[in-house]
């Protein structure tokens, strides 16, 4: 039989001269639940008994509490330890503040790596449900329901003032566009996977822990996704982008370039040039994929032929990435970058994705390489065959010839495997038009 009182410790007295009143739970063993209440020696006897009758009546409905919870368990008492009982006994007066959570959640996931991107999308959606609640800090998590849900996607639909920190931690105030269904999706998604990260941590149902009782996103319909517009390079516009004039040392020859290094080395992204967690031998360039390590088996290893085309780009790549303390600042001046190509190339909505896009339909649709050749160059997993390739080593062969495919797509015809095979005239040509003239 499990057994509750409350106590004070003479050794537990803070330099600030106060007592924490502790409730001492017994079974099986003795372990110890700390309580809101805090007292100093003038509301003590000198056996350090509680005469304050404030205090007591408070920590009486506490015990009350609690007795309550362990008699509803009846025999299933006896399947709890002592820490798994006092677990039991917090839990049922916990109320979820979910912007709390929400903190502390995504700060855990920006503290790594692999998930500080997940981290840095979670924050938008926190963000914006503090401007949602009127800059309040606290969300209690009952208060999240359809409607609630309903009058947020309402609130990002239109006009809104939004309340951020400068660099400096300094608030500021600035007006929202209103989103489109893309933005709204992606957000929602967000919010729904935070909530479910809430109810995941808090609700234990084997322990009959349930504070949060209730998931209204299993009630309310997102808006579907937009069909994505193409996001397809042609030849000829790799070609102009590869030709192209800008200005050296900006972020539009920083997009220019790391956009061809991207294609050149089959859709390699921009946080792995960012990481430099890559090893060069041999002619090759060897990594872990980071958006797709941390789920696969195989850490997304890959290992691709560095052509002559990406070799002087490479060195541009390193010594570019040292400039961002951050693969957000990288992105964000790629972004601003790939604007100014726009502008400079005449080709609408550039985006850094859209070379490593322009490679797996090139290897697929021009080329006419299998599916399954292309995935392995792009560094995707087979869904259906995973217990397959465990037993299949990959053959970095086969991406060669994928990658060699594509590539000979932007090089002059007529001209042999290296610019060194030419003829005079294409020569002089290919010294024009070939992008280590870029550099």
């Amino acid at each position: 039989m499990a057994t509750l009182s409350a106590k004070i410790f003479k050794h537990h007295k803070k330099t600030d001269g106060t007592y924490n009143v502790k409730i001492v739970l017994y079974h099986k063993k003795q372990v110890y639940i700390d309580t809101p209440h805090y007292v100093v020696d003038h509301q003590l006897t000198k056996s350090l008994r509680l005469k304050d009758q404030f205090i007591v009546s408070q920590i009486e409905a506490l015990l009350s509490t609690y007795r309550k919870a362990i008699s509803d368990l009846g025999s299933k008492i006896e399947s709890f330890s002592a820490e798994s009982l006092k677990e039991h006994l917090i839990a049922k007066g916990i109320k979820v503040d979910f912007l709390k959570f929400a903190d502390d959640y995504i700060k855990a996931l920006r503290s790594k790596e692999e998930t500080e991107k997940t981290g840095a999308n979670f924050n938008t959606v926190r963000n914006h449900l503090i401007d949602f609640n009127h800059y309040k800090d606290q969300l209690p998590i009952e208060f999240i329901s359809v409607e609630f849900i309903n009058r947020f996607e309402k609130f990002l639909r239109n006009e809104r003032i939004m309340l951020r920190k400068d660099q400096f931690g300094r608030e500021y105030k600035k007006k929202g566009k209103p989103l489109p269904d893309s933005s709204i999706h992606i957000y929602l998604r967000d919010f729904q996977a935070l909530f479910s990260a809430a109810i995941k941590k808090y609700n234990r149902p084997s322990l009959e822990l349930i504070p949060i009782k209730f998931n209204p996103f299993e009630e309310y319909a997102i808006v579907a996704v937009p069909q994505p517009k193409e996001r397809k390079l042609d030849v000829n516009q790799l070609s102009i982008i590869r030709d192209a004039e800008v200005t050296k040392g900006g972020r539009e020859e920083l997009a220019q370039k790391l956009g061809l290094l991207s294609f050149y080395l089959c859709g390699m992204n921009a946080v792995d040039f960012f990481k430099k967690n890559y090893i060069i031998k041999n002619g090759r360039i060897e990594y872990c994929r980071s958006k797709t390590a941390a789920r696969r088996k195989d850490k997304a290893f890959i290992s691709i032929k560095i052509p002559e085309e990406a070799q002087q780009l490479i060195e541009f790549a390193e010594a570019a990435a040292k400039r961002y303390v951050s693969i957000g600042g990288l992105n964000k001046a790629l972004s601003k970058g790939m604007e100014a190509l726009s502008k400079t190339t005449k080709i609408d909505h550039l985006e850094f994705y859209k070379f490593r896009h322009a490679f797996g339909d090139l290897a697929g649709n021009a080329c006419r390489k299998p599916t399954k050749e292309v995935a392995l160059a792009l560094n995707h997993i087979e869904q259906g065959f995973k217990t397959t390739n465990m037993y299949i080593p990959k053959d970095w062969g086969i991406v060669d010839e994928v990658q060699e495919g594509v590539l000979k797509l932007l090089r002059p015809k007529n001209c042999g495997q290296t610019r060194y095979e030419c003829s005079s005239t294409t020569k002089f040509l290919l010294s024009y038009i070939q992008p280590i003239s870029l550099v």
